[in-house]
C-alpha cells in the first residue's frame, strides 16, 4: 500500500485544493460551459460505426454540465470516447458471458461519469459500474441522471477508496473483488507527478486478465515540441467551441499548473513497466494519449483489435498506432495487430 506521507500529498494537492472552485463551478454549469457551441462526434471519422453510434445516442442523453467542457478542450476526445466505450462494452459482456457474473468496470475521475452511466444502462444488469469525484457538481448530475442501477458513484479522491472502504461500504459491494477493467481518464495528472505510486495504490484491484486504460496529458522532454501541439489544439480546435477569452482563463488558472504534474512518455512507461506485462497505445491527439496494459496478452489482444481506428484527421495524431511501449519478451504481442472494420448501418 502507499505510504502515509504520499497520501498527504495527494490531499493537498492542487485538485482538492487550487483547483476545487474551478471544477466545482464547472461540474454545476456555474461557468466553463463552451459558449460558442455543444460538442458532438463527427461520425464521419468513426465511419459511422454502429456500435458508437448506439453508444453516443445513449451516452448524449446522460451528459451532465462538465461533459461539454471537456468534450470541446481536447481534441477529438469525443470521438475517442465513443471509440473506447464500444470496445469497453463488448470486453465488459464478453467477461459476463464467460463468468456469468455482472462484469466490473471502474472509471476513476472522469467528472459526473457519464461513460459509467453510459455503460451500466446499455450492460442492463450485465455490467457495474463506479466513478469517483470529490466534486459535488458531478455527483448531483450522477443522481440526477443516473441511468441505471449498476452505476455508482463514490463522492470523494480515488485514493479514499483503500481496502478498509471497501470492506465496509455497501455501496462498494459489488466491487471487492475487483475490476475487469479500470479507466483513470486524466486523474493522476491533478495530484503528483509520481505514477509508481499512483499505480501502486490502483493496480492491486485490476482482476486477473483484466486492462488498466488510461487517457493522459503527457509532457514532452522537448519543450518546443509539446508547445506546438498546444498551440494547435489551441488555435485550430478549441475555438469550434470556446472564445478567445474562455482559452486565455482556463491556460492561466488551471492548465499551466498541471504542467508540473504531468510525467512524460518515458516516465508513464517505466512506471507500467514495473506491473505490467504488456501495455499498448492505441490513440494519440496532440499531447494526449490513450494507453492500455494488462498483464494478459489475450484480454489486450481482443480489447486493442475490438476497437475502429482512431478518429481524428491526420495532422492532430503524432504517433503510428497501435504503438508497443512495454512487451513481455518470452510471449511477445504478434506483429500486424490491426483495428476492426466498422460496422456500418448504411
Amino acid at each position: 500500500m502507499v505510504d502515509q506521507q504520499t497520501m498527504e500529498s495527494w490531499r493537498n494537492a492542487p485538485r482538492l485544493n487550487s483547483f476545487a472552485t474551478f471544477f466545482e463551478r464547472t461540474a454545476s454549469g456555474l461557468e466553463g460551459a463552451p459558449d460558442l457551441g455543444r460538442p458532438e462526434p463527427e461520425m464521419d471519422l468513426l465511419s459511422f460505426d454502429l456500435d458508437c453510434m448506439t453508444f453516443w445516442d445513449t451516452h448524449r442523453r446522460l451528459w451532465g454540465h462538465f461533459d461539454s467542457h471537456y468534450f470541446a478542450s481536447i481534441p477529438y476526445r469525443l470521438e475517442e470516447e465513443c471509440r473506447l466505450a464500444a470496445a469497453i462494452l463488448l470486453f465488459g459482456l464478453q467477461s459476463w458471458a464467460r463468468s456469468g457474473h455482472a462484469a466490473t468496470i471502474y472509471t476513476l475521475g472522469a467528472g459526473a461519469g457519464t461513460l459509467a452511466r453510459a455503460l451500466a444502462k446499455l450492460g442492463d444488469g450485465r455490467l457495474k459500474t463506479l466513478c469517483c469525484s470529490p466534486t459535488g457538481g458531478n455527483r448531483d448530475c450522477f443522481f440526477a441522471q443516473r441511468g441505471s442501477e449498476d452505476a455508482h458513484f463514490h463522492h470523494g479522491p480515488f485514493f479514499e477508496l483503500d481496502d478498509e472502504r471497501y470492506g465496509t461500504d455497501d455501496n462498494l459491494r459489488p466491487f471487492r473483488n475487483g475490476y475487469d477493467v479500470l479507466f483513470e481518464d486524466t486523474t493522476f495528472q491533478m495530484y503528483s507527478g509520481d505514477r509508481e505510486k499512483q499505480l501502486a495504490f490502483v493496480t492491486p484491484r485490476i482482476r486477473p486478465g483484466g486492462l488498466l486504460v488510461q487517457v493522459q496529458k503527457l509532457s514532452h522532454r522537448n519543450i518546443e515540441v509539446y508547445l506546438e501541439r498546444e498551440r494547435q489544439k489551441d488555435e485550430l480546435f478549441k475555438p469550434r467551441f470556446f472564445s478567445n477569452t474562455q482559452i486565455v482563463a482556463k491556460k492561466r488558472d488551471v492548465l499551466d499548473t498541471m504542467l508540473d504534474l504531468q510525467v512524460d512518455l518515458e516516465a508513464s512507461v517505466t512506471a507500467l513497466r514495473s506491473y505490467f506485462r504488456y501495455s499498448v497505445i492505441t490513440w494519440n491527439s496532440g499531447n494526449f494519449y490513450t494507453i492500455v496494459s494488462s498483464n494478459s496478452l489475450k484480454s489486450l489482444g481482443n480489447f486493442v483489435t475490438s476497437m475502429v481506428k482512431p478518429a481524428m484527421p491526420a495532422d492532430f495524431c503524432h504517433e503510428v498506432v497501435p504503438r508497443v511501449l512495454v512487451n513481455e519478451r518470452n510471449d511477445p504481442i504478434p506483429l500486424g495487430w490491426t483495428w476492426r472494420s466498422a460496422r456500418s448501418p448504411f
